[in-house]
């Protein structure tokens, strides 16, 4: 009976190890560290457990394998002998007995080693790892330091053979890929919403893209002219739906400021001449390679909210605002003069329409396709003429990164709508079938 209750408590043990390896392993940074900021015990012990990862693991093995040397040599063969007696004693031949017995005792003790001193507690684990992780953190630190002679040098003869084999210490950085795996489960999980996620989705890119990825392209924008009549002017303000218009100075590579619409037209209203210099503001000017959260900062401490952006030729490229960041979060708002349409619409056969303005990589995130870190086009349109190096026409097309793109719409030498297919359903749908 002694010996039985010695090999539960082994294996007990054993799965008190398993649990904690798994659970400090598994636990997330963050949790552990908002729980040790609101006092729970152990949360901090945990931490610093998961910090020095290699002793960690030295002691939870330290453990595992003593445990496994004591349930086989004690447990084992006194489980054994006794299982042995008593089948002698109910006329088993001892040429049998023996043999049988032992067999049965390890198969026993293999058994729950595994199922209770491994499977069960690495299951709880998975399921509960920060509480479970604050739980064991005392024990676990506690043995480490009663072993630390040992554990120094597993510690040490681990390190030793990585840096002959080359190896590196451990990254620990978050990636944004993990990030964004991360709000996928939440979102799957209903912890967050959808347009949360994409919303989140859309911060992350943000911090990516350059202001010529963000900007509203010049041939978009509507800018004052000095040397237009006043009469051109005024149908300009009356038409605009902008509240804020650059101003240039006989050149649209001269540009002077911007005006606000509104005092123009007060001033109109009012009878007074209409005296646009007047009412310029200076605005800043920023290269088209300035990244947008750095063009969002500029715009915080600017007279007005918006950028004059310009290449490195001084040419003027396009205006942005505080609004095109928004917009590339949340996506396009609804104005009173249009509404817009989707940048991406999914057609029956697998394919996707997408405009050719849609940013590459909200694209790459939709469609599912890797795109090179390294790109010199911003749109999908940029893509398309990228690959084919000239302005392309209608119904050209180009093969891709496993896609065709095909042009179907131009507005004057812009690409307007493109055709995304996939080559791999092309290729399926072309085969013959039987």
């Amino acid at each position: 009976m002694f010996e039985l209750i010695i090999a539960i408590c082994l294996i007990a043990l054993n799965g008190v190890f398993a649990l904690s390896e798994l659970a400090v392993v598994s636990a997330r940074r963050p949790r552990l560290k908002a729980m040790a900021e609101k006092g729970r015990p152990g949360a901090k012990l945990a931490l610093a457990l998961m910090e020095d990862s290699g002793r960690f693991l030295s002691t939870v093995q330290i453990g595992i394998t003593l445990v496994g040397i004591l349930a086989g040599a004690f447990s084992g063969a006194a489980l054994g002998a006794r299982l042995t007696e008593i089948l002698g004693e109910n006329g088993v031949p001892q040429g049998v007995a023996e043999p049988l017995g032992f067999g049965i005792v390890i198969g026993l003790i293999t058994y729950f080693s595994i199922v209770i001193g491994e499977l069960v507690p690495k299951q709880f684990a998975l399921r509960h790892p920060e509480s479970v992780a604050c739980a064991v953190a005392p024990l676990m630190m506690l043995i480490s330091k009663v072993a630390a002679p040992a554990i120094w040098l597993l510690n040490t003869s681990t390190r030793g053979i990585f840096m002959l084999f080359g190896g590196s210490e451990t990254d620990n950085t978050v990636t944004e890929e993990e990030i964004k795996m991360l709000v996928g489960e939440a979102e799957s999980a209903g912890v967050i919403e959808e347009e949360e996620r994409r919303m989140i989705g859309g911060v992350l890119r943000l911090g990516d893209r350059q202001v010529r990825a963000l900007m509203t392209p010049r041939t978009d924008v509507d800018w004052i002219d000095l040397a237009d009549d006043a009469d051109s002017i005024r149908d300009l303000l009356i038409t605009t739906p902008h509240s804020r218009l650059p101003v240039s100075e006989g050149d649209a590579d001269n540009m002077i400021g911007v005006v606000q619409s509104r005092e123009l037209l007060a001033a109109i209203l009012a009878g007074g001449q209409l005296d646009v210099r007047k009412h310029v503001r200076v605005a800043p000017v920023i290269p088209d390679t300035l990244y947008a959260l750095d063009a969002l900062s500029l715009l915080r401490d600017a007279e007005v909210p918006m950028a004059l952006v310009h290449d490195e030729y001084g040419h003027f490229e396009g205006v942005v605002t505080p609004a095109d960041a928004l917009e590339a979060i949340v996506g396009v708002f609804r104005s009173d003069s249009e509404t817009p349409e989707p940048d991406a619409v999914r057609r029956e056969d697998g394919s996707w329409l997408l405009a050719g303005s849609m940013p590459v990589d909200e694209m790459e995130e939709i469609i599912g396709i890797s795109l090179p870190d390294s790109r010199t086009y911003q749109t999908v349109g940029g893509l398309v003429i990228s690959e084919l190096q000239h302005l392309p026409h209608e119904g050209e097309h180009v093969d891709a990164f496993g896609w065709r793109f095909e042009v179907i719409d131009l507005d004057g030498r812009r690409i307007d709508k493109i055709l995304a297919s996939s080559l791999m359903q092309r290729a399926g749908a072309a085969s013959p079938t039987g």
